[in-house]
């Protein structure tokens, strides 16, 4: 499977340029804009499905692809609010925008390394966050009167992930909010880096998808984050699976009336259904070429 890189760029970056340029207002009779609107559908089809074959051929059997196999790559969030979720508003608001008071002392010291365990006996040792750290990657300045978690215990503890290779049982901390009886839960262990890609991103197409937001147990079902324009029909999510990759193409649907339309970026959760569980394969994004990237909290 060969295809020119710089040739597959280009087209993709050419069809986002004419359909940005076909949703601009009064430009053309609506029957001339709905058709020049139609081919353009197709060709960024058949663009984007050229460029996840490039993605998925370059990946395949490659170093870059043994490397994450052989890593700790959460495929899903390592952040897990309280059994039974956030109760009201003032609490959900508080947990988006990182507004926690800390009642409790932070342990210190504790093993800097963690092992990740998945079934079978594999291992993996990690380098691991302290109490402290954790504390700071959930927290963010308290506005005074804006509505805050307490935390009133810090403990270590363990917690399951959803990871590339499967389940995998992780050292974390645990975090007792005042007003709940199950703990915030905080993975410990650092992932892998993700390694260098042997595919160059298309550039000047700002349509990364963030995540994974959450994968299921069997994975087959992923969950990501896409961006479009608040014009829009909102964005779509296609993929390509291959025996060794699973490229996720993002995009943005037609434009939802005619009409002038300020420049806003909207994020819009898309889930997609996979053939085969994921683990094992390197989950990709089309645009960058790269893995998708690990979010360790998704505020969305």
């Amino acid at each position: 499977m060969r295809i020119r890189s710089s040739r597959s760029a280009g087209l993709l970056a050419a069809v986002v340029l004419t359909v940005g340029l076909g949703a601009l207002p009064g430009c053309g009779n609506p029957q001339e804009a709905g058709h020049s609107t139609r081919e353009a559908d197709g060709d960024s089809a058949r663009a984007r499905a050229q460029r996840a074959r490039h993605v998925a051929a370059a990946w395949d059997g490659s170093a870059a692809a043994a490397k994450w196999r052989a890593g700790y790559h959460p495929l899903a969030e390592t952040v897990r609010p309280p059994r039974g979720g956030l109760r009201g508003e003032a609490d959900k608001r508080a947990y988006r925008t990182g507004s926690f008071v800390l009642r409790a002392e932070l342990p210190t010291g504790g093993p800097r390394h963690g092992r990740v365990e998945w079934h079978k006996g594999k291992t993996l040792n990690r380098p691991s966050d302290g109490a402290e750290e954790s504390y700071e990657a959930l927290a963010e300045a308290a506005e005074p009167g804006a509505p805050h978690l307490a935390v009133t215990r810090v403990e270590p503890g363990r917690m399951r992930v959803v990871t590339s290779r499967g389940a995998a049982t992780v050292p974390a901390w645990l975090f007792s909010l005042e007003g709940y009886e199950a703990p915030l839960v905080r993975a410990a262990v650092v992932p892998s880096a993700p390694p260098r890609s042997p595919v160059e991103p298309i550039p000047g197409v700002p349509l990364a998808l963030k995540g994974p937001v959450s994968t299921s147990a069997d994975g087959r079902v992923i969950t990501v984050i896409a961006h479009h324009g608040v014009c829009d029909r909102g964005a779509g999510v296609e993929v390509l699976e291959t025996r060794g990759s699973v490229v996720l193409s993002a995009f943005v649907k037609g434009p939802r009336k005619p009409g002038l339309c300020t420049k806003q970026l909207a994020s819009q959760r898309g889930t997609v259904t996979l053939r085969r569980p994921v683990f094992d394969r390197v989950l990709l994004d089309a645009t960058t070429g790269r893995p998708l990237p690990q979010r360790p909290w998704t505020r969305y």
